[in-house]
């Protein structure tokens, strides 16, 4: 019975390890933000502290039919279910081998001093956290010196750093299109804007011929800029549109704005491309933006506008879907040209300007049209995606979760536009289920409370004909 009680407190630990390095990576291993900023904070209770409390409750021979039946039972399930579980990284590898070792040597320890029963759960998961955390800054120092010394490798480099609220990753991606027709151009993948992914794909992945590195910056906390600005020195600082997403990291506007203009502060900085939503005074070395941008026409087909460009009024197409998207194509116009492209060649780039995945992409599948707005989380792309699929003819269908990390008041707005544009309203989650649901008509609303049976849910509500949008999409840990 013995060994079984003890086979139990090593699972039991490891399980524990396994939830918290899980939630770790979630929230960028911050564990203030696992602890204060979760949203699912029954999954706490649920999945770590109720195994603590119980083996405290429950005499040993029974725990061990608990755990092994009833807990382990539901983390398994719990961890299938999850649409995005963690990733084995080498250090989710080191935590968990450094956990491994700490339980099997206080096991070891507690088998000839039974008074230490108590802290055989608290001290190994305590221990690994912190050396683990030590480790890591270790690490990361280490790297972060020889990615500096990389980039500095790199003869004639020209960085541009792109951060904003939101459109950041588009800008990105529409200017590395447009310049990797003249220089040879590289930029960060995906949504990668920490400075821990910056300075992995530093390392890793830039090509040393690079001419031109572009990278986005994002930020949850004063300083995370900065931190990306001191480390990359970009010649060319862009700052997009600027708006309260992430207000509850960073409580007030202000505090959003200053943070964005970190950016600004790099020592090598020739010129700053400014969004006029930032109050910035005028400098010679800061180009304001959208400059008298006027947009002729938006719709299913693409985007029609004009924009002056040294002193000349201009006038442009791009075949992707937003009429937002006109904001970041100006930027990305203005520091082509100020690169060296001329008015002509950036014009034939957009013709050819591929969709953003998941940001407006337009997909036909099955006689169905789906716009795919899944990675836009901030209120004004979602209401001009709203407002790009009213001009749908036939059924208008869209599945969202509401706005993540912003106001109540953001998402009645949402709420309202969508209940005066869409036939049938899916809503995932349950962090804005209540408040969107009370301001749309309640026979166009259906709750879709597991998202791994959206495919059934959607092939038994929509049909031939219909527009489905879907509209931001939060994991489901949020």
């Amino acid at each position: 019975m013995e060994y079984i009680n003890i086979i139990t407190h090593i699972i039991l630990i490891m399980s524990l390890g396994w939830y918290l390095i899980t939630n770790l990576q979630w929230y960028n291993y911050k564990l203030e933000r696992v602890i204060l900023k979760h949203h699912k904070w029954q999954w706490h209770i649920t999945y770590f502290l109720s195994p603590i409390v119980l083996f405290y409750i429950i005499p040993e021979p029974y725990y061990a039919a608990y755990f092994f039946i009833i807990y382990m039972t539901s983390f398994i399930l719990w961890n299938k279910k999850l649409d995005r579980a963690v990733v084995l990284t080498s250090r989710v590898k080191r935590f968990l081998a450094i956990l491994l070792f700490t339980t099997f040597a206080m096991t070891a320890l507690c088998l000839s001093s039974p008074s230490c029963t108590n802290m055989v759960i608290f001290t190994p998961l305590i221990l690994t956290y912190g050396i683990s955390t030590l480790l890591e800054k270790i690490f990361f120092i280490s790297f972060k010196n020889k990615g500096k010394q990389r980039i500095k490798s790199i003869a004639g480099l020209r960085t541009i750093a792109i951060t904003a609220s939101y459109g950041k990753t588009s800008i990105k991606n529409y200017l590395y299109h447009v310049l990797k027709n003249k220089y040879k151009t590289y930029k960060t993948p995906r949504s990668v804007n920490t400075i821990a992914g910056i300075v992995l794909d530093v390392n890793r992945d830039i090509p040393l011929d690079t001419q031109i590195y572009i990278a986005e910056a994002g930020a949850r906390v004063k300083g995370d800029i900065e931190e990306i600005a001191m480390f990359l020195e970009p010649q060319i600082c862009i700052i997009g549109s600027v708006g309260p997403q992430h207000i509850e990291y960073f409580k007030t506007l202000d505090n959003i704005i200053h943070t964005k203009m970190e950016l600004l502060k790099s020592p090598r900085m020739k010129m700053g491309f400014v969004h006029e939503s930032v109050p910035i005074k005028a400098y010679s070395t800061i180009t304001k933006f959208p400059n008298n941008l006027h947009i002729t026409k938006s719709n299913l087909d693409g985007i029609w506008f004009d924009v002056e460009v040294a002193g000349v009024i201009e006038h442009f197409h791009a075949p992707i879907l937003g009429s937002f998207n006109a904001i970041n194509l100006t930027a990305v116009i203005l520091v082509s040209h100020y690169l060296g492209m001329n008015i002509h060649e950036i014009k034939v780039a957009f013709e050819s300007l591929p969709q953003v995945e998941h940001r407006l992409q337009k997909i036909e599948a099955g006689g169905k049209l789906i716009i795919d707005d899944s990675f836009n989380g901030n209120l004004e792309g979602m209401l001009e995606a709203v407002n790009i699929c009213s001009n749908h003819k036939g059924r208008k269908v869209i599945i969202t979760p509401g706005l993540v990390e912003s106001t109540d008041e953001a998402n009645i707005l949402l709420a309202k536009a969508i209940n005066e544009n869409f036939d049938l309203v899916i809503l995932t989650g349950s962090l804005n289920t209540h408040l969107l649901s009370t301001n749309i008509n309640k026979e166009k609303v259906y709750i879709l409370k597991d998202k791994s049976l959206m495919e059934a849910t959607l092939a038994q509500k929509t049909r031939i004909g219909d527009l489905i949008l879907f509209a931001n999409d939060a994991p489901n840990f949020i």
